[in-house]
């Protein structure tokens, strides 16, 4: 449990705010470039002759691209504006309230949209951007998130998981990490993607099988804007039963060096960027960061845990540009962290390391068509080595992954109505599995697992974008999936459409099928006899698939506002649950849906199923004239049946979701160019579940005893949350960026109960409570 000194956070920010006036104290007008690419949405090709404008500036600011899709509009004034990029043959695109500092140039790499009809015929109104996925192929349930949003937004501290808790369908049950669920889901049906191809959980503190951890690995200094989907997903995306991250990285500057310099509770950050070569074009892009909260523990200002805690991560990406708007890339990511504990009581040794490097090359063949070839290499290991002084028990794991990827897209825009995409992904997947532990009256060890080896999935599909007219979108599409272990094959087909019926209002649907691998050691886990001997029954596990639809309808009612809600129900079957000979009320209800990391050494059978079904509505504020606003409102349903045939509500059956964001930015100063920031948000879930208590046998027995025949049934108390960011943005007058941040985690310090047990000290039930209030302060300086 985290405790934080507020005499000296309050201190630091002090000297932190008199730091930064003073540097805005003098300030002369201060001016920044605006820079960047517009290509075509669906072929990437350059457009050229497109027209980017200021709009309400004195005199007019714009400029047009060259023959390379480049603009570039120099001494643009520090503040914010309204973007309206337009070209003769594209529909208008528009992006507001962009931030333009004086510590970084502001680079944009836009798409266009080929508009289908002739200027003479109609008025073709313009788009905004907002929100509008990456993916032009996702169709439903899908949106773009900026670095400004992950930033901005009350409880996300720089984290894409965290933020994405204030979208609709998204919840969380554990404060103290990152995982999320989505519309009922457990959050292992969650994939991560970097740069178009599956990596490792990018989390710090993670565990076994998990998707999130405590901290996010990933720093927003080497981000771009990235796409979230939470069903439905395009034939393109597979390994995803619930929801996909789909990251992209920036392109580090190609004509000037530039720095930012971070510090706070959550670390020491610094990033690096600039061009290579003198000719420019080229560019590199570093990132840095250490962990602070064991130099913050030694100083008194934070408790959170009796051992020591460190972790730290790095970023980079180098990208070249070839002939024919071509480009190649490399770029990787990796993170290490560790907890090491030693009482009185017991010795604890934990660590939680992963990593990943990729190569992208993207070439054309002609006008309109490409392919791109990633080679990746990712790595994951997680383990411990727990004693418990008291009784010489001992427990030992460590499990680690590595993954060889090569990946091979096409994409080819056939004409201004159809585009093509179709790829292959082959994966070689190694291991080597060890988890053993050993009772205090027992002379050997009992080994759970001990593996090592390889393994191979092959993944491929097919997809097609039609556009019907000006007003219809139809995406169908094939994904198929080999996994070598039970040498097992399924087939993916998949559908979405977005229906423009009237400007403004748009319907959208998508159904299709997905599949997720369970996590590797549940395959080759040791189901040991009462004789000592072991099988491996789990090797034959079908992998779990659900199938999606989902049913939406949009309405900007004004051009800053929009309102959107949607409808869906998903059927999850080849769940793992226990096998046919199983006894007792606890592995009758054992259900994998029920997983939110690490495996059981139980024997499992492919026969569970679950469904989830509910009703999501939003609506929002873009950020216009100093202000945003985001409400969301989630009603659901989750269950699942396991092998006693009762349907029951999963773990993650909260039953409904709430949030309310909003932020407001003051502009203030002598020379109007620095800024106050207050970001807010509001949460309201269901509780936890769990099976019941069994007070009576727990007092007899010493110890927790729940009542499976009631699995999941107990909900607890209702969540309930208040976060609040305050930030200040100086732009100095040396073409610096100082932006001093304080975010306050559950600022009425409320203790949401997380689970309760027995103690056998009071003879009661006890609640455990999750995080109290935390403040979070940072310092950033981009130069």
């Amino acid at each position: 449990m985290k405790k934080l000194n507020g005499l000296a956070p309050l201190l630091l920010l002090s000297m932190l705010f008199l730091f930064a006036s003073a540097d805005a104290s003098a300030q002369t007008l201060l001016t920044q470039t605006i820079k960047g690419t517009i290509v075509d949405g669906a072929s990437e090709e350059p457009v050229v002759a497109a027209n980017i404008l200021l709009l309400h500036t004195d005199p007019v600011l714009g400029a047009a691209t060259e023959y390379d899709g480049s603009f570039r509009i120099e001494n643009v004034p520090v503040g914010r504006y309204t973007v309206r990029i337009s070209c003769l043959g594209y529909d208008e695109a528009y992006i507001n309230e962009l931030e333009v500092g004086a510590g970084k140039e502001v680079v944009l790499n836009l798409k266009l949209q080929e508009s289908l009809v002739k200027l003479e015929d109609v008025v073709v109104t313009g788009k905004r951007l907002d929100g509008t996925p990456n993916n032009d192929l996702a169709s439903v349930s899908a949106r773009s998130f900026s670095v400004e949003q992950t930033k901005r937004y009350a409880a996300a501290i720089n984290d894409p998981a965290r933020m994405a808790l204030s979208f609709a369908g998204v919840s969380t049950n554990d404060d103290e990490s990152n995982e999320i669920v989505i519309r009922g889901n457990s959050p292992r049906g969650l994939l991560w993607r970097m740069e178009g191809v599956e990596i490792p959980n990018p989390n710090h503190f993670a565990e076994q099988g998990a998707s999130g951890g405590g901290i996010s690995a990933l720093s927003v200094n080497v981000l771009a804007n990235s796409d979230f989907l939470v069903s439905a997903f395009p034939a393109e995306y597979g390994n995803a039963l619930s929801g996909v991250f789909d990251l992209k990285l920036r392109n580090g500057n190609n004509e000037k060096r530039e720095y930012a310099i971070q510090a706070g509770v959550m670390g020491l950050d610094a990033a690096a960027e600039g061009p290579i070569g003198p000719k420019g074009g080229a560019s590199y892009l570093l990132n840095y960061r250490y962990s602070t909260l064991t130099l913050l523990e030694g100083l008194g200002l934070l408790n959170i845990s009796d051992g020591v805690v460190t972790f730290q991560d790095a970023a980079f990406k180098v990208h070249v540009p070839t002939k024919n708007n071509g480009y190649l890339s490399v770029w990787g990511m990796g993170g290490l962290s560790s907890e090491n504990t030693d009482t009185p009581f017991d010795d604890f040794r934990y660590f939680s390391n992963r990593g990943v490097v990729g190569l992208n090359y993207r070439t054309y063949f002609k006008k309109n068509d490409y392919l791109e070839t990633i080679l990746s290499y990712g790595i994951g290991s997680v383990g411990d080595d727990y004693l418990n002084k008291l009784n010489n028990y001992t427990d030992f794991e460590e499990f680690t992954e590595r993954a060889l990827r090569v990946s091979l897209l096409y994409n080819r825009k056939i004409n201004a109505r159809n585009t093509f995409r179709a790829g292959v992904i082959g994966s070689r997947l190694d291991y080597d599995f060890l988890e053993w532990y050993k009772l205090p009256e027992e002379a050997e060890r009992v080994t759970e697992v001990l593996e090592d080896g390889n393994t191979e999935t092959v993944q491929a599909y097919a997809q097609l974008k039609h556009r019907f007219g000006t007003r219809l979108n139809v995406n169908v599409g094939l994904h198929a999936t080999h996994l070598a272990i039970g040498d097992q094959t399924t087939i993916e087909p998949r559908v979405g459409m977005r229906w423009n019926y009237r400007d403004g209002h748009v319907i959208s649907a998508g159904a299709g099928l997905h599949s997720r691998m369970d996590p590797l050691p549940i395959y080759f886990a040791r189901v040991i006899a009462a004789d000592g001997t072991f099988s491996q029954a789990n090797r034959n596990l079908e992998l779990p698939k659900a199938a999606h639809a989902v049913l939406g309808y949009e309405w900007r009612f004004q051009p800053e506002w929009r309102f959107q809600t949607e409808v869906y129900y998903q059927h999850l079957y080849d769940v793992p649950i226990a096998s046919p000979g199983v006894q007792g009320d606890f592995g009758g209800s054992i259900s994998a849906i029920n997983f939110n990391s690490g495996y059981v050494t139980d024997s499992l059978f492919s026969d569970g199923t679950g469904r989830n079904y509910g009703l999501e509505m939003t609506v929002e504020r873009f950020f216009t004239g100093g202000w945003y606003a985001l409400s969301t409102v989630s009603l659901y349903q989750s269950k699942y049946t396991a092998r006693d045939g009762i349907e029951r509500n999963t773990r993650y059956n909260g039953n409904y979701v709430a949030n309310v964001l909003a932020g407001k930015e003051w502009v203030v100063g002598k020379r109007q160019v620095n800024k106050i920031g207050v970001n807010i948000r509001y949460s309201l879930a269901g509780g936890n579940r769990q099976a019941p208590i069994d007070l009576g046998a727990s007092r007899n027995s010493g110890f927790t005893v729940r009542d499976y025949s009631r699995a999941f049934e107990e909900q607890l108390p209702f969540y309930m949350r208040a976060d609040v960011r305050l930030s200040y943005r100086i732009n100095g007058k040396r073409g610096t960026t100082s932006v001093i941040s304080l975010d306050v985690q559950n600022v009425t310090n409320r203790r949401n109960i997380w689970r309760t047990f027995y103690s056998a000290n009071t003879n009661n039930i006890f609640e455990v409570t999750q995080l109290g209030l935390i403040p979070i302060l940072n310092y950033r300086l981009e130069f």
